[in-house]
């Protein structure tokens, strides 16, 4: 019976493989030809000529790539004391040892805490990052994370205008391309192109960490507080409200929150007030706001000293007054 069983798999394997082989030898010519066309075509003196009538606008799509690549380096604010770093060795005798600590590094935005602790954060995020990382409600502080807001949400509205001024170039040459190339090599044409890749994840947001860890290392438990967009917003009104504002010619202190940015662009008629450039001219244009005197040299966060300036006028400012 189990002999009969066996030729009965084998016939079963020996026709499922007379079936498939052709299949898989026919999908593998398929791949060869396709693969022979591609490189054919990306080295035709035809695809190199639409390559160089549109590498300028390449070029200033990479540029600006490169600029929120910038934006999205952002340090977040910790003023917590650097005590060093120790090697590690338990050397307990009675089965005590703890080898989760042999893995624990200094970081400024972690923090080793109890399970209560944790568990606190997690209920009063903003009120345990000041506790515990040092952040003082003080006017410098505030013009820090303000900063980091902007150039947060510059990052995160760069990428969209990215996107679209890169399909606006990529739909110009359109019936310059081959369908079978605009269809299936899509990734490939882009890079051929000479487009640099476009990170769209948000996982560059920083954030600080409360983690607690059992004696034993066998209970863990971790409360990650993202600064994205909305908790960076909801941060600067949180700290707002614990400062008393100093008095300025223009009143009272301004803050950079989401709706700021989008009033002084709405004031500047969405130009640049350096070279005049408009998102009427270009419609994928990304705007900044900039301080005129920089937070870096006591500048405040007032509409007197706010700015609407094109990405390339703010990067090449820097921190210039």
């Amino acid at each position: 019976m189990e002999l009969i069983i066996a030729l009965i798999f084998i016939a079963i394997i020996g026709y499922l493989f007379s079936v498939i082989w052709p299949l898989l030898l026919f999908l593998a010519i398929v791949f060869v030809v396709w693969k022979a066309y591609e490189s054919h075509y990306y080295k035709s003196s035809k695809f190199l000529e639409i390559k160089q009538r549109i590498t300028t606008y390449i070029e200033d799509c990479n540029d600006l790539n490169r600029h929120i690549e910038d934006l999205k380096y952002t340090e977040l604010v910790s003023y917590r004391q650097d005590y060093g770093d120790a090697p590690y060795r338990d050397s307990s005798k009675w089965n005590y040892k703890r080898n989760y600590l042999k893995d624990q590094r200094y970081a400024p935005n972690i923090h080793d805490c109890s399970r209560t602790v944790c568990d606190n954060a997690r209920k009063k995020p903003f009120e345990y990052i000041c506790k515990y990382f040092g952040i003082k409600s003080t006017e410098e502080t505030l013009s820090k994370f303000e900063n980091i807001l902007n150039n947060f949400e510059a990052a995160e509205e760069g990428k969209r205008h990215l996107q679209d001024e890169k399909k606006k170039i990529i739909e110009s040459i359109h019936t310059n391309i081959p369908t079978l190339i605009r269809k299936f090599s899509k990734k490939n044409l882009e890079k051929n192109l000479g487009f640099e890749q476009i990170d769209m994840s948000t996982a560059y947001f920083p954030k600080y960490t409360f983690q607690y860890t059992s004696s034993g290392g066998k209970a863990s438990m971790t409360c990650d507080i993202v600064m994205d967009i909305d908790n960076l917003n909801r941060f600067v009104l949180f700290m707002s409200e614990k400062i008393k504002f100093k008095k300025s010619i223009a009143g009272q202190r301004a803050l950079m929150t989401s709706k700021l940015r989008q009033h002084i662009k709405e004031r500047d008629k969405f130009t640049c007030k350096n070279c005049g450039a408009s998102i009427q001219q270009e419609p994928n244009l990304l705007l900044e706001i900039d301080h005129i005197i920089p937070v870096s040299k006591g500048g405040l966060t007032i509409e007197d000293n706010l700015q609407t300036l094109c990405w390339r006028c703010n990067r090449s400012k820097g921190a210039k007054i």
